[in-house]
């Protein structure tokens, strides 16, 4: 029987290394199938790896498991010597994730989507019957960072706008 080929489930860009089924979560070791990277201060190219690290990313849930993506990152050697920035870590794809971020991107947009329609309990309520570990403090945050207007029109609606107001001589009420 041949083996699943996991290259379709994983973001674009990664290559993997090695896959842990457990009973409660899939673990996924990968890393970056770039083999250069860009300074971002001056642009060069680099070869020259300085250090590994690991980072570790939540992405959609397979099969009733949660997975885990473990990526081996890299901090590369900036081999311009005027270039005041010695060494840097390589960006992830877009595709996969952000910039210190904890979900891969795909995870984020669904995190994203049910904090537009739901908001904060609700979502992490439907979040949790859905298998994704995000709490209803995390929903609001995601829509929070959005850019204006990327979230479509939005109301805000305070609590004052909800309060009952007391009023000295209601008027009668009328049958």
């Amino acid at each position: 029987m041949p083996l699943l080929d996991p290259r379709p489930l994983l973001p674009a860009g990664l290559v993997v290394d090695t896959i842990e089924a457990g009973t409660d979560r899939i673990i996924i070791s990968a890393h970056p199938a770039v083999t250069m990277s860009a300074c971002p201060t001056c642009g060069e190219l680099s070869r020259r790896v300085h250090s590994r690290y690991q980072r570790h990313l939540l992405d959609l849930p397979s099969h009733g498991r949660a997975v885990v993506l473990h990526l081996q990152a890299r901090r590369f050697r900036c081999i311009t010597a005027e270039c005041p920035r010695r060494t840097f870590a390589e960006p992830l794809p877009a595709e996969v994730g952000r910039r210190s971020g904890q979900r891969t991107a795909r995870l984020d947009g669904l995190v994203q989507h049910l904090g537009i329609a739901l908001g904060g309990r609700p979502g992490a309520g439907l979040a949790g019957r859905l298998m994704l570990l995000v709490s209803r403090d995390t929903l609001l945050r995601v829509v929070r960072r959005l850019a204006p207007g990327e979230a479509g029109p939005v109301q805000v609606i305070g609590i004052d706008e909800w309060a009952v107001r007391v009023v000295a001589n209601p008027p009668p009420l009328e049958c």
